[in-house]
């Protein structure tokens, strides 16, 4: 059974997502707040972190930084909508998804499902979603079984979106990523590269299933549509 390891310090909230999480069958453990959250975590061992943002003592991002440097565990951080910058600032601190809140049930189980499969599964050689097939060894992209020619940087791309189906890149870690620095490009090249790397892939560009924008903060790749 997973063990997940839950910091809120709204005693409702952190209830709702015990509960939810406990009746989707993982084990949980909550604190309720980034100090003890922070303890509960160096004694024990978790296979997911659910953690609020703002909370008293410690919070999230520091919560988020201190974690990181210990573990990969996968971080999935609850905010608000009001909360854009710090939503970047703790992708960038090693968080790997956010759940904004007001939040439903069944989104922030398969927002913590795809983490915990992602850290369980194996990879693979062959990625599929819809009619797209990626090979990663021979570096190829079918569509219906037809090629598509990709450019070195669109397939960069689209090889990083894949590492972390369901989780979200902001837009420092996608150049960071793909071009080795944030300096000397801009988020105007990534977003030309990424507009590219639609009209490719997705059935409608203008209306993009698979590669989402994360507005203010970056990307996500979404392999179920």
């Amino acid at each position: 059974m997973t063990r997940i390891l839950v910091a809120e310090d709204e005693a409702a909230i952190r209830r709702v997502v015990r509960d939810a999480l406990e009746k989707a069958g993982h084990e949980v453990e909550t604190a309720i707040d980034g100090e003890e959250a922070g303890e509960l975590f160096d004694a024990g061992t978790f296979d997911l972190l659910v953690t609020d943002l703002n909370m008293p003592k410690v919070s999230g991002l520091e919560l988020v930084r201190r974690v990181r440097q210990k573990s990969a565990i996968p971080i999935l951080v609850l905010t608000v909508r009001q909360e854009e910058r710090e939503k970047v600032r703790l992708l960038d601190a090693g968080a790997d998804d956010y759940v904004t809140k007001p939040f439903g049930v069944a989104e922030l189980v398969a927002r913590a499902r795809a983490l915990l499969r992602r850290r369980h599964g194996e990879a693979v050689q062959l990625a599929r979603f819809g009619e797209i097939e990626v090979d990663r060894e021979t570096r190829t992209v079918r569509r219906a079984g037809r090629p598509i020619h990709l450019t070195p940087t669109e397939f960069s791309l689209l090889l990083t979106l894949l590492s972390k189906p369901g989780a979200v890149w902001t837009h420092r870690q996608l150049l960071a990523a793909v071009w080795g620095s944030t300096a000397g490009v801009s988020n105007d090249t990534l977003r030309v590269h990424m507009g590219t790397l639609r009209r490719k892939l997705e059935p409608d560009p203008d209306r993009p299933r698979y590669i989402r924008t994360e507005p203010w903060v970056g990307y996500r790749f979404s392999p179920e549509g």
